[in-house]
């Protein structure tokens, strides 16, 4: 019996080390030490992970690594590095930039001019990608930036006492200058990539990393400006507010005064209710939120109709440049580089496959403003849009995406007075009750980053794709402060630094 246990102790111990085994390392330039991203990093030539911006990855084996077990490095212009697991204890991996010989090329490739090449890549366009129903399995990760450049709100005239200069002043000192938010969802998806009505989701497991005390900060104000607001204003008043040469009216809900009884037991628990319900409402759509937030980056490409990277579709408002050839995964690819000849908005840099056509790798980024929208105080300005996309083939031959990326980058201002004007018709004498008179300087810039890697892909058919059913409830896991065990033996993107360094504050 003892010896019974022993072996169950040592076999239980030996399962949880090799289930926790990794290999964890970063990729560099073997001449310039310049961090690689975007590697792949694949297990006995399937399942793997990609390199993050820095050149990190960390991939959890499931089992306990045999000889032949090897990992497979391979990035465009590298040479495909081949590394055995077992007692693998690199840190840091070079990788040796590809020489192409020349001779090597025009024996596999015709004399192609750019615009022959484009072409060709839309005539194959259809029978290189995939867009069959898929089962693939995929990390995603959406991160966004808020930085308050400018909040200055001058009080120039004010009848309420407790609206005054000192006030305001405090409430815009109170409100964060920065703001970090980070959502991370591991997840199966079913169905058609890219095509948010032909999708439905499976979250593995998700997170999302923020500071709370953001929101407790605002919800407090808010709480503040309503007990002023109902002390000063009466119950039949209406506001004119004047900003500019324009001027609206709004009328005063007289339900804006069933809470000011002191405290009553009926009315806050009603109110408690009403706020448990929207906030479980917001919950319920993280699922089908986060599933159309995937579906928009898959479907942000150069193989789907009508997308923003038209230079297939429309070739001729664009210069293309054979720029070099280069190497990925034992195939060699055009380099071809690509710029609007007039009102267009992006350039970049296409990688084809010499052998089928097939775009295996994009980089964009837009030449000019999106959007840049003013008006009476108010401007917009999305003013960078960026990202990467990587295919690879599958086994039945066929292009599916492997990795995508896409920064957004955006400010928001607001530069006019702002006057609001309480008036009441019900009361005796001048209508005019309150006044608030101020100037207005508002600056908000804020990026946004989406980051996809799809580990596995599996054909399904119409029936399987009919018979799996979502789970609509599932939430993300709330992180106050960055967790370096949330993701242990899942394979994921390495966080970044900044990701690593997140921690709220108390």
């Amino acid at each position: 019996m003892k010896q019974t246990s022993t072996a169950f102790i040592f076999a239980l111990l030996s399962f949880l080390t090799y289930s926790q085994e990794s290999i964890n390392a970063r990729l560099l330039d073997s001449l310039s030490n310049i961090p690689i991203p975007h590697a792949t990093i694949s297990l006995n030539d399937k399942s793997g992970v990609i390199t993050n911006e820095n050149g990190d990855f960390l991939l959890y084996l499931n089992k306990k690594p045999s000889k032949k077990d090897s990992i497979k490095i391979s990035c465009l212009g590298y040479e495909t590095k081949q590394l055995a697991v077992k007692n693998f204890n690199d840190s840091i991996i070079l990788l040796s930039q590809k020489t192409i010989e020349l001779k090597e090329i025009l024996i596999s490739s015709k004399h192609y001019t750019p615009e022959e090449i484009i072409e060709q890549v839309r005539l194959n366009l259809d029978n290189n990608y995939s867009k069959s129903n898929l089962k693939s399995k995929l990390f995603y990760r959406a991160s966004y930036f808020t930085n308050i450049k400018k909040n200055d709100v001058k009080v120039k005239k004010t009848t309420i006492p407790e609206f005054n200069q000192g006030f305001i002043d405090s409430v815009l000192t109170a409100m964060p200058k920065k703001s970090d938010d980070y959502t991370e969802i591991l997840a199966n998806i079913y169905g058609k990539p890219g095509i948010k009505d032909a999708q439905k989701l499976d979250i593995i497991k998700a997170s999302h990393l923020y500071d709370k005390s953001n929101e407790v900060t605002f919800e407090a104000y808010e709480d503040k400006f309503n007990k002023i607001i109902k002390k000063h204003v009466k119950r039949d008043s209406y506001f004119k507010i004047k900003s500019g040469w324009f001027g609206t009216k709004e009328e005063m809900d007289s339900t804006f005064y069933d809470t000011l009884e002191n405290d009553k037991k009926e009315q806050t628990d009603a109110m408690i209710d009403a706020q448990k319900k929207k906030e479980k409402e917001r919950k319920e759509d993280f699922l089908k939120y986060r599933k159309y937030s995937i579906s928009h980056l898959q479907g942000y490409s150069f193989i789907f109709e009508d997308t923003e990277l038209n230079f297939l579709e429309k070739p001729n408002r664009y210069a293309f440049v054979l720029e070099d050839y280069s190497f990925l995964n034992d195939n060699f690819v055009y380099k071809i580089s690509f710029k609007p000849k007039r009102k267009e908005d992006y350039s970049g840099i296409i990688y084809v496959n010499i052998d089928d056509f097939a775009i295996v790798r994009l980089d964009y980024n837009n030449v000019k403003p999106l959007k840049n929208f003013k008006l009476l105080g108010l401007s917009y300005k999305l003013y960078l849009k960026k990202g990467t996309l990587i295919y690879v083939k599958n086994d039945s031959s066929k292009y599916t995406l492997q990795y995508a990326d896409k920064e957004e980058g955006s400010t928001f201002g607001i530069k006019r007075p702002l006057k609001i004007i309480e008036k009441n018709k019900h009361t005796k004498g001048r209508r005019k009750q309150n006044e608030l008179s101020t100037d207005i300087h508002f600056e908000l810039s804020s990026i946004e980053k989406n980051e996809l890697v799809v580990f596995e892909n599996e054909m399904i058919s119409e029936s399987e794709f009919d018979a799996f059913k979502e789970k609509p409830k599932v939430t993300p896991v709330y992180l106050p402060d960055y967790d370096p065990e949330f993701w242990e033996g899942y394979n994921v993107i390495e966080p970044n630094q900044a990701i690593k360094d997140f921690k709220s504050i108390d």
